[in-house]
C-alpha cells in the first residue's frame, strides 16, 4: 500500500551484510561524549529535530517513482536499520576519525544494506517532494548519493543540529509528517525541498564514533565492516 513494495534481503543468513564491520585498535572508537565532532568513518543514527524520527532504511521498495530502497523516519530508538556510516565521495578520501567539515561533501551509507543516501528529481509517494532513496551496491553508487553537510562553525559537531543539501539539486533532506500505511505502518516520509525551514534539522545520536588513527590515516574504504 501507499507505494510500497517489500523486497526479499540480499544477503542470505550465513552472509555477511554490508554494515558488519570490525573496529581494529588502530582505530579507536568510543560510545560515549569523548569525541566533541563527527568524524569519517564513524556509525550513526540521526535524528530529525522537528518530528523526533530517525533516519531509517530497510528492505522496502517504492512501489511508485524510482522503485529503489525506501528511506524513512521512525520513533524507534533501538533499531539497527537506523544506522548510517559517514564516508567520503568517490572523488574525496573522508580519512577515518577526521572531523568532518562544515561545508564538506559526504555519503551516508546505510550500514545493513550497504546503500548510500541518495535523491534526484522523481516525486516522493506521499508528499510529491523530491523523493528521497537508498541506492547502489556495497556502499558504492554514483554522484547523486552525494549531500554536503551545512552547520554553523568549522566542523560537524555532535550535540549540533545541522542540516544536509542534497549536492547535485541543492534540496535539503526532511521530514514534513506524512505518515505510511502497510507494510511500515507509522513509519514517516523522508523527502528532500529546495526551502529552508525547521523541518530539515538533524543531529547526531547514538552511534560509534571513530578517533584519529596514531598509525596515520587510511581510506575508510580498505577497510572491514562494524556489526550491530
Amino acid at each position: 500500500e501507499e507505494g510500497l513494495r517489500p523486497t526479499a534481503r540480499r544477503c542470505a543468513p550465513a552472509e555477511r551484510p554490508y554494515g558488519t564491520v570490525v573496529l581494529r585498535s588502530s582505530y579507536p572508537a568510543v560510545l560515549g561524549s569523548e569525541i566533541r565532532f563527527v568524524t569519517c568513518g564513524s556509525v550513526v543514527k540521526l535524528l530529525n529535530v522537528k518530528h523526533n524520527v530517525r533516519l531509517h532504511s530497510h528492505d522496502v521498495r517504492y512501489g511508485s517513482g524510482s522503485g529503489q530502497q525506501s528511506v524513512t523516519g521512525v520513533t524507534t530508538v533501538e533499531d539497527s536499520n537506523s544506522y548510517w556510516s559517514v564516508r567520503g565521495t568517490s572523488g574525496a578520501v573522508c580519512h577515518r576519525g577526521t572531523p568532518v567539515k562544515c561545508g564538506q561533501n559526504i555519503r551516508l551509507t546505510h550500514v545493513n544494506t550497504g546503500r548510500n543516501l541518495h535523491s534526484h528529481y522523481f516525486a516522493s509517494p506521499l508528499s510529491s517532494n523530491q523523493e528521497v532513496s537508498a541506492f547502489g551496491e556495497e556502499g558504492e553508487g554514483d554522484n547523486l548519493d552525494e549531500w554536503t553537510v551545512l552547520c554553523g562553525g568549522s566542523m560537524w559537531q555532535r550535540d549540533e543540529s545541522v542540516r544536509f543539501r542534497h549536492t547535485a539539486t541543492d534540496a535539503l533532506l526532511s521530514v514534513t509528517g506524512e505518515q505510511y500505511g502497510r507494510p511500515i505502518h507509522g513509519q514517516r516520509e523522508v523527502h528532500a525541498m529546495t526551502s529552508t525551514s525547521q523541518h530539515s534539522y538533524w543531529k547526531a545520536m547514538e552511534g560509534i564514533f571513530m578517533k584519529p588513527s596514531e598509525t596515520g590515516p587510511r581510506d575508510f574504504s580498505s577497510l572491514p565492516h562494524t556489526e550491530f
